[in-house]
């Protein structure tokens, strides 16, 4: 709403007329302004003219803005007292915009009435006067001085001539003006007739003669001296000063050596400075101006003063009446937009009501309204958007967790942050203790921790230069854990701690992950790192594969190759002997028989080393039934004497096996005929392995574990234990720690475990670091009828 205008008329209308009025009365103080600075400047006369009836027009002016304002005070204060809503704004916004216009014209006129007042008096200071009357002096004395300097070089220049003919006078001008530094140079005869010349001006048809009255002064003073084109040059252009020039005529007195007596005149002519006849000119003129200035300087301060009155006076009553108009017109919208700011704040995003003006406060309604709805929207989207990312973590989460890949993250200083189940898995470590921590700290994966650092150096200083976006890499583990219990049986059982040894066959990928990220142990104001990606699988059961495929390879070649020549070697060597027979000395057929009986003992090994190595090739896939493990070990057990019962020891030759066998292991999946030489094969090693011992006990145990659905098959003994070397490489042929063995027990035993998918470990028996003995251990998945009724 505008008060003082017809409450009828549109707001649209009002605003119109305010500006119009606004601009109106700001043109009309401009060009007051404008008119009464320049005819105070230029035309002192015609201001005193105009001057009373200007002082008139704007005070009437000036009483009827503040009689507006002193009516829009008046309504002002009225609806402050009514209440009315906005009245309190209304009146804010008024007093700023008049304080605006108000306070810096206030302090414009007093700095403007202090510098009027004052630098008006400095303009006519005694010291500027004696500088523009010193700058005159200087102009004066510097041109006189160029001009007797050139006067008395002329007289020289006169005397070397007064010895020389016209003809060799005339040869000497040109070295004359050289020293001289002159324009021109000419030689007279006392009737004006031109002897010689040098300069720009010989090359003139009718230069210039010196009059008869200079001929005449010149001859009885001996030279005269005078400034031409000066008068032309302080009204004229650049062109015309530069033409100032010093012009010097001297008598030339005749010699006595029987030279013309008729008396000669030497003229030289040198230009002045422009810049000096400028600068002179300049101060000339301002000491001119000053002069006129002082005459009628108190007139002018008057004018000056009175002109800042009379326009503070307009500028203030104009600012105070567009303040209340402004802040009126602003209130409306300003309003519309507080209410709708405590909406927003309390949380309600509804569409707004918006102000129906077209000028910019409206359009801030508009904009207000467009945001709030845009916030509306937005926080639907938000809210969308968080629960697909909440719901795609939960899904990223799910999919690491049941990766068959291990995927750790890592810092650049090599310090775990996260990882995921599959990681702990395969590295066999509890990777959750160490985070925050160096993977080197891990006991055993040192080596794995430095080489994982070297690849990532490597790939950082070369994936630019190569266009690499991730490293490759194996690495094989030699892992060695310890425990207090193989089977978690009781202290009787197997109560000696043992070590196990893993040997993990890795691949492993590297990347660096985009974007830069705190690290867990970084403190506040740390710069940033990024974070390295380190994604590896474990191959050992992929690598174990291809090593008993090639072994079983070579043993197919190895049996056929070798098994073809040893029938006819045996045959012969029979008939050989058959042949010999009777016909040799008794010593000679002594040897022969000896010879012949080595001969089929050796081919009778190597038969059986080839049917051993055609049975590890040919070994059949394996028909899974359900299997009572207790009771196919009881029955291998009695192979070995074993006394009646499923618990009775057997004797084998010094050793004794005792068998633990847990009563609720259900039935396994598995071939009865491979199990049994499965159990053969370890019963039989953990035998040998005790004839140096002292104290030969065998251990065959089961245990069943309802939390895995598993079933464990033990067999440990009390020898020596594993070497190292036999450790890393228990399970590939030919490796054996026997004299006589071909060490195809341990390999046939984990091709049968990998068939009936048998987790197979092979460890130590470690009593203070010292091996006390080895033990074998099998994990066999159970049949699912026989295992509900277990559990």
């Amino acid at each position: 709403m505008f008060m003082g205008l017809d409450p009828n008329l549109s707001k649209s209308r009002q605003l119109r007329w305010l500006l119009g009025i606004g601009a109106l009365v700001m043109i009309l103080m401009g060009l007051a302004l404008l008119f009464l600075l320049t005819i105070s400047t230029n035309n002192r006369a015609q201001y005193e003219d105009t001057y009373g009836q200007l002082l008139v027009v704007n005070t009437v002016v000036a009483s009827a803005l503040l009689l507006l304002i002193i009516g829009l005070a008046i309504r002002l204060v009225a609806r402050l007292r009514q209440g009315k809503f906005g009245s309190q704004l209304l009146v804010k916004l008024a007093l700023i915009f008049a304080l605006v216009g108000f306070a810096p014209g206030v302090l414009i006129y007093v700095v403007s009435y202090q510098f009027v007042a004052r630098s008006i008096e400095s303009w006519f200071d005694v010291k500027v006067e004696a500088a523009l009357d010193a700058g005159l002096n200087l102009g004066r004395v510097t041109i006189d001085v160029l001009s007797t300097e050139l006067s008395n070089n002329t007289v020289v220049a006169a005397r070397r001539l007064s010895e020389m003919s016209d003809i060799a006078a005339s040869l000497e001008l040109d070295r004359i003006r050289e020293q001289l530094s002159a324009q021109d140079i000419f030689l007279w005869t006392s009737t004006g007739q031109l002897l010689g010349s040098a300069g720009a001006s010989r090359y003139q048809i009718n230069p210039e003669r010196p009059t008869q009255q200079q001929l005449r002064t010149a001859k009885l003073q001996r030279q005269i001296v005078s400034l031409d084109g000066l008068d032309e040059a302080v009204s004229g252009t650049g062109a015309a000063q530069a033409a100032v020039k010093i012009k010097v005529i001297a008598a030339v007195q005749a010699g006595g050596l029987g030279i013309s007596a008729e008396p000669r005149y030497l003229q030289v002519t040198q230009l002045l400075s422009p810049t000096l006849v400028a600068n002179a000119l300049t101060v000339t003129e301002a000491n001119r101006e000053y002069q006129n200035r002082a005459l009628a300087r108190g007139g002018l301060k008057r004018m000056y003063i009175a002109t800042l009155t009379l326009s503070l006076f307009l500028a203030v009553f104009t600012a105070v009446l567009l303040a209340v108009f402004l802040g009126a017109q602003l209130a409306s919208p300003l309003l519309l937009l507080a209410e709708g700011v405590r909406q927003v704040a309390a949380g309600d995003l509804t569409p707004k009501v918006v102000s129906k003006s077209k000028d910019e406060l409206g359009g801030l309604t508009r904009s207000f309204a467009d945001m709030t709805q845009q916030l509306f929207d937005a926080r639907a989207a938000v809210d969308s958007s968080m629960l697909q990312v909440s719901t795609a973590r939960e899904n990223l989460q799910v999919i690491l967790d049941n990766l068959t890949s291990g995927v750790v993250v890592l810092n650049v200083k090599g310090e775990i942050q996260s990882f995921n189940p599959g990681a702990a898995r395969i590295l066999r470590s509890p990777l959750s203790q160490y985070i925050g921590e160096p993977l080197s700290k891990i006991a055993g994966f040192e080596a794995f921790a430095a080489g994982i650092q070297s690849q990532f150096d490597a790939y950082l200083s070369e994936r630019k230069l190569h266009n690499l976006d991730h490293w490759q890499q194996s690495y094989v583990l030699n892992l060695q854990s310890t425990n207090d219990s193989a089977t978690g049986q009781s202290a009787t059982a197997l109560s000696s701690p043992y070590a196990t040894h893993h040997v993990i066959n890795l691949i492993a990928r590297g990347a660096e992950l985009p974007g830069e990220n705190f690290h867990l142990n970084a403190s506040a104001g740390s710069a940033k790192e990024p974070l390295r990606l380190l994604v590896f699988d474990d191959i050992s059961e992929i690598v174990s594969s291809q090593r008993a495929q090639a072994w079983g390879d070579v043993a197919r070649r190895l049996a056929h190759e070798i098994k073809n020549p040893l029938t006819p070697i045996q045959l012969s060597a029979q008939r050989l002997e058959k042949r010999l027979t009777g016909k040799l000395e008794q010593p000679e057929q002594t040897v022969v028989t000896k010879s012949v009986k080595t001969i089929v003992d050796q081919v009778d090994a190597m038969k059986r080393l080839v049917n051993e190595f055609r049975d590890y090739a040919r070994l059949p896939a394996a028909e899974l039934k359900p299997v009572d493990l207790n009771a196919l070990a009881s029955d291998i057990l009695q192979l070995y004497g074993a006394e009646e019962g499923q618990f009775g020891k057997a004797k084998h030759g010094l050793a004794t096996i005792t068998p633990m066998f847990d009563l609720q292991c259900p039935a396994i999946k598995g071939d009865a005929q491979q199990l049994r030489q499965v159990i053969h094969n370890l019963l039989q090693n953990a035998v040998d392995a005790t004839d140096l011992s002292p104290n030969k006990h065998v251990t065959i145990a089961t245990q069943w574990n309802s939390e895995t659905q598993r079933v464990r098959l033990v067999i440990s003994d009390t020898g020596a234990g594993f070497p190292d070397y036999i450790l890393k490489r228990a399970f590939e042929p030919y490796v054996t720690s026997k004299s006589h063995g071909t060490g195809l027990g341990l390999a046939v035993v984990k091709k049968i475990a990998d068939e009936h998918n048998a987790r197979i470990d092979i460890s130590n028996r470690v009593t203070d670091g010292v091996a006390q003995g080895a033990q074998v251990s099998l994990s066999f998945t159970v049949d699912s009828a026989t295992a509900v009724i277990a559990s």
